[in-house]
């Protein structure tokens, strides 16, 4: 793997794990790194789903963002 696509999932990581924060309903006392790996699991999820579907670029966008703010429920209920 080169070092290009590790600092691209990281970023694409960052961003959807602070859409899926921001969109799911209530203060979540969740720290930047598990937001981060969040969204990466969100991210990948969502791809997965978009590519099997074949959705277009922003419909995979919108399902890796809501998978993340799902994800966020569960992990902001524990701590």
């Amino acid at each position: 793997m080169e070092i290009s696509g590790v600092f691209s999932g990281l970023f694409v990581g960052i961003v959807v794990g602070a859409l899926g924060r921001l969109i799911s309903p209530g203060g979540r006392p969740i720290g930047c790194l598990l937001t981060i790996l969040i969204g990466i699991i969100g991210a990948a999820l969502g791809l997965a789903l978009g590519t099997w579907l074949d959705w277009g670029f922003w419909l995979t966008f919108l399902a890796q963002i809501v998978i993340a703010a799902l994800l966020v429920l569960p992990f902001s209920r524990v701590r």
